[in-house]
């Protein structure tokens, strides 16, 4: 199950984080989509996860984020990690099922809590939905090509850079608000409770990014209404979100939405002609399935569908007074708009 020409590494792992040179159990791990290979292994009759990087990137900043989400109880204990061999183990998580309103209270408290780190490293490529603020030619050139391959209708094509471009104008990218991020939480495997904590798992994509960036994923699968986003913040800020706040997280939102249309319609068309006949579900249920890991991104069709219901969400986003309203207020912040220190909590 282990690659041969990884089987030393991993013998090298184990004695040093156990002492022994065999593991009793091991099974594959398939959640999450990524590239890695990720087994279960059991040790001295404990669960581990044994993750093996296939990529050959440096994992150097992957690790240091992840030992140190792990010291503040943000991520599972690390034992081992060889950024030689590219490998690591953790602790195993036995996930179960987190209530939507439970989440609600303890997903920010988490952000909060990473947040609140010493500074990640910063990334060569920006794989979240802010890299849509990062000009310069790899951004352009992502943008020519979505525009070129004509994957949405021309109105809606028109409808998407014409929000972009107002969104981008006014969202100031600052270093103020650039703080450790995880960076891959709209993927709900990456979030796991085990009865009492919730941890994040997969740290590849770690780096230093603008705090409302995991705010705006991560609040698509827990937050439906203005009352509930209340809470949401509030649990994040240690206070009530003043407008600044809000106007800033729900930018961030349509920025979010605007990204991940762009990133599935191209992923999930594959080249082939969009059927825009086909009805797509609303986005609160939608991703109540994806919380019940009902949704499987690995298919182009589904890709198609996630991609579709970040667009329509967006859509009917913007012609709401609240975007136009939130537009202004970032653009012309009140000289009195607070920053609240955030803690470890």
């Amino acid at each position: 199950m282990i690659p041969q020409e990884k089987c030393e590494a991993v013998t090298r792992g184990l004695r040093e984080a156990f002492g022994v040179s065999k593991f009793e159990d091991i099974s594959k791990l398939t959640g999450g989509h990524t590239s890695s290979l990720v087994f279960r292994i059991v040790v001295g009759g404990s669960p581990y996860v044994l993750k093996i990087i296939t990529r050959t990137e440096d994992p150097t900043r992957h690790y240091t984020s992840m030992k140190a989400a792990a010291e503040a109880g943000v991520a599972p204990r690390v034992w081992y990690t060889s950024i030689e061999d590219r490998i690591s183990i953790t602790d195993f998580v036995e996930a179960k099922p987190l209530a939507i309103s439970e989440a609600l209270i303890k997903l920010p408290a988490l952000l909060r809590t990473l947040h609140a780190l010493p500074p990640f490293g910063r990334a060569p490529f920006n794989t979240t939905c802010t890299f849509l603020l990062n000009k310069g030619p790899a951004l352009d050139g992502f943008l020519q090509k979505f525009r070129t391959d004509n994957i949405l209708p021309k109105a809606e094509s028109e409808e998407f850079f014409a929000r972009y471009t107002e969104v981008a104008a006014v969202y100031p990218y600052d270093d103020g608000e650039m703080v450790s991020s995880h960076n891959d939480v709209f993927k709900p495997d990456n979030v796991l409770f085990d009865g009492q904590r919730v941890w994040l798992v997969d740290w590849e994509a770690a780096f230093l990014n603008d705090r409302y960036a995991d705010l705006a994923v991560l609040a698509n699968h827990v937050v439906t209404n203005d009352d509930e986003e209340t809470v949401y913040l509030q649990e994040y800020f240690g206070a009530t979100p003043d407008r600044y706040q809000r106007a800033r997280f729900h930018l961030m939102q349509q920025l979010a939405h605007l990204f991940y249309s762009m990133v599935f319609l191209s992923l999930g068309s594959a080249g082939q002609p969009v059927d825009w006949s086909r009805a797509v579900p609303g986005f609160d249920d939608y991703h109540r399935r994806m919380w019940a890991r009902e949704v499987d991104l690995a298919d182009n069709d589904v890709r198609l569908t996630y991609g579709r219901v970040h667009w329509e969400r967006v859509v009917q986003n913007v012609r709401q007074a609240r975007y136009k309203e939130a537009l202004r207020i970032v653009s012309q912040p009140e000289p009195t708009a607070k920053v609240i220190a955030l803690r470890s909590l």
